[in-house]
């Protein structure tokens, strides 16, 4: 073990002892029928280092209850983000990111509340940036290896598989799989400035974030962007029923996608902007409930 190594293992105990590792942000939106409380509950039991946030944008359904009842049963481990309209994913990610940050964790990332992909797995990812002083980002990757538990609908693979070469073509880095919605950074200042101002794009942000990650496209910040990054194949990941991607979603993914490719190559310093607009302020970890939902929302989970 280097030098250097050791003294980042040192400093990692260090501030394990004193600070929150990991702070999970979980986009919802009308997710009613398809969030699973009890892979939750059973999660936190367990990880004492992890706590999410959890983001309802602007849902129609008893979403909102459900947080709100995990929130009651785990009032220190549960953050409540509450956008009373729809934002989209993108705006709800980042917001809740921001919210995270106020908190000083290590670790922050964003899962998909379905759990297409286990929460277990966040210990795989917290895992590679314990032992990678050198990764910032780790990305879940759905690859169908063998003694991997990964099934894609045939239709959407594929689609998957174009809009995934088109988006690395774009962003000059050989990215397997940049719209898994299985993410964990290392906090730092780079990070922050990332997530401080709007997405362009509502529904391939990601591919925006790898943008605003290499900053230009030039040979050292793409060699800078690739030696941050880890690709973390998935051990499991299950097509949920009840998404709301639609076939045609991917056809107006590649318009976002042109734009993000004129932004990225033409204007970068839009993709990197450091602007005050767009910060929110964070609800209290472990503050009291905030009132009760709407009356339409009081529906058993």
């Amino acid at each position: 073990m280097t030098k250097t190594s050791q003294l980042f293992k040192i400093k990692r105990l260090t501030r394990r002892s004193t600070m929150l590792q990991s702070i999970i942000v979980v986009p919802c939106y009308n997710e009613e029928l398809r969030l699973p409380m009890q892979c939750f509950r059973d999660f936190v039991e367990r990880h004492t280092e992890t706590r999410f946030c959890m983001v309802n944008d602007g849902s129609q359904d008893a979403t909102l209850v459900m947080l709100y009842r995990l929130k009651t049963e785990y009032p220190d481990r549960f953050l409540i983000l509450n956008l009373p309209q729809n934002q989209g994913k993108a705006e709800a990610v980042r917001q809740g990111m921001c919210a995270a940050f106020e908190y000083d964790p290590e670790y922050v990332g964003y899962w998909d509340a379905d759990l297409a992909a286990p929460l277990e797995a966040i210990s795989q990812f917290q895992a590679v940036l314990d032992r990678r002083p050198e990764t910032h980002m780790v990305i879940g990757t759905r690859l169908p290896l063998l003694g991997h538990a990964v099934g894609r609908g045939l239709l959407r693979y594929c689609l998957g598989r174009l809009f995934a070469w088109s988006a690395a073509s774009i962003l000059g880095l050989r990215i397997y799989d940049t719209q898994c919605g299985h993410k964990l950074f290392r906090v730092d200042d780079k990070l922050r400035k990332i997530f401080q101002t709007p997405f362009h794009a509502r529904w391939i942000f990601d591919v925006e974030l790898f943008a605003r990650w290499i900053g230009n496209r030039t040979r050292n910040c793409l060699r800078q962007a690739q030696d941050s990054i880890y690709e973390l194949p998935l051990d499991a990941w299950n097509d949920v029923a009840g998404s709301k991607l639609k076939p045609f979603d991917f056809f107006r993914a590649f318009f976002e996608l042109a734009n993000i490719g004129w932004i990225f190559w033409n204007a970068p310093a839009h993709l990197a902007s450091t602007t005050e607009e767009g910060k929110i302020d964070a609800p209290q970890m472990g503050a009291p409930i905030q009132p009760v939902p709407p009356a339409n929302l009081r529906r058993a989970a």
